[in-house]
């Protein structure tokens, strides 16, 4: 299964960006990963999502469609610009074009005809990508997306610290590419806890460095921990959560994101707006759940937001501390959800409590564990997360087939 086609819509009408979002609901290969108000927006959404191409309206406030899309081509050249209009007269076209669009679609259009125009377009783009790579000379190198994976939950309590510190040890270990492990859990995180380091610096003093943030200077905060991976704490006092914006963290997530092949983020169980940019920005969400009925209902709710949020097709569910003799199981927790669970890992506190007292994930002190196994296992889906989800999808449809007959 390949990659959909990842699109950004920027349009300061309302009414004309969800028109657009229905126009492409209907293509499978195409996914809409953000959208703007004007020029200005678009900007960031492209630093932050790195979409392969952005709808772009002309008319708009702040930053018209043409200056920004000159700007978009000179600084992001892997996003393909298709501007879209009401006007079609030919000095329109000629502007666009000298600007760096791609193509130029005149409103109003079908879903055919924009849905083709984007796959024209991203097509042309990959083959113009491929062609110069070759002249560079890295024909035969295979690049790997960067991925970004948050670790999220809506109750506290259900593992997803123990999950986030393991799987990025584990990638580590089995990929040998660099990983950065977030506490995003501003107000009480428990990461550096978790890897026996006391921290002098975290992201709160990092967001109130004046000037702009680089990746060295992002880089002075992280700490190296043993198991090879780099960790950017959360404040050391809960009241300095404060200090942390949403924007502060898609800065730093688009940054690292450039330079390392794993950001692995850890949440608290809330939809805070710091949670929200973090949504935003990941390529994968890890949904960490336990067998009990109040975090069901909690993991019912949250799956339907994420839903709302354009965020549920990334999603894979992790049944932690997993056992058969809680009154409930991964059958019930499937039916009741309508979701199907990507991952299982055991109970086992004493060795969970003891690597945590070392300050050595237990994938490493004890690799042939079943819960290092487990989370093995996991680690094998964040690496392979294209298959995995047609996967998922091919079981999903079958699921709510048999749902349909039986019900």
């Amino acid at each position: 299964m390949k990659d959909k086609i990842r699109v950004l819509v920027v349009d300061d009408v309302t009414e004309t960006r969800d028109n657009t979002r229905r126009l492409l609901s209907f293509a499978e290969d195409i996914q809409i990963v953000g959208e703007a108000a004007n020029g200005e927006q678009a900007l960031k959404k492209v630093e932050q999502l790195t979409p392969d191409i952005i709808l772009m309206d002309v008319n708009m406030p702040i930053m018209d469609g043409i200056t920004a899309t000159e700007k978009i081509s000179l600084n992001y050249p892997k996003a393909a610009v298709i501007i879209i209009s009401v006007q079609g007269e030919p000095e329109y076209l000629k502007k666009a074009m000298k600007a760096g669009a791609r193509e130029y679609l005149v409103k109003p259009f079908d879903t055919d005809e924009l849905s083709n125009t984007i796959r024209r377009t991203y097509q042309l783009e990959q083959q113009r990508m491929g062609t110069i790579e070759n002249i560079s000379g890295n024909k035969g190198q295979q690049k790997i997306d960067p991925q970004v994976v948050t670790v999220f939950g809506t109750k506290g309590g259900v593992g997803k610290t123990t999950i986030s510190v393991n799987m990025a040890a584990q990638l580590t270990k089995r990929t040998k590419k660099k990983v950065v492990l977030v506490d995003l859990d501003l107000q009480f995180g428990d990461v550096s806890v978790f890897l026996n380091i006391v921290p002098k610096k975290t992201i709160a003093e990092l967001v109130q460095e004046r000037g702009k943030l680089t990746i060295d200077l992002i880089e002075s905060y992280l700490i190296p921990h043993i198991s090879g991976i780099k960790i950017l704490p959360a404040p050391l006092r809960p009241e300095l959560a404060e200090l942390i914006t949403p924007d502060h963290i898609l800065e730093i997530l688009a940054i690292l994101r450039r330079h390392y092949d794993y950001v692995i983020i850890d949440t608290p169980p809330f939809f805070l707006d710091t949670n929200l940019s973090a949504l935003d920005m990941s390529s994968q969400v890890l949904l960490v759940m336990t067998l009990d009925v109040p975090t069901v209902k909690n993991m019912k709710l949250s799956l339907e937001l994420l839903d709302s949020l354009h965020h549920k097709g990334k999603a894979k569910l992790i049944l932690n501390r997993a056992s058969e003799d809680l009154g409930l199981n991964a059958n019930d927790v499937e039916n009741s959800l309508d979701f199907i669970i990507a991952g299982q890992v055991p109970s086992d506190g004493k060795m969970v409590v003891t690597s945590v007292n070392k300050g050595i994930p237990f994938v490493l002190s004890h690799p042939n564990a079943r819960v290092s196994a487990a989370v093995d296992k996991i680690t094998d889906l964040v690496i392979k997360d294209t298959g995995y989800q047609k996967d998922l999808q091919e079981k999903r449809n079958k699921k709510s087939l048999i749902g349909r007959f039986l019900g």
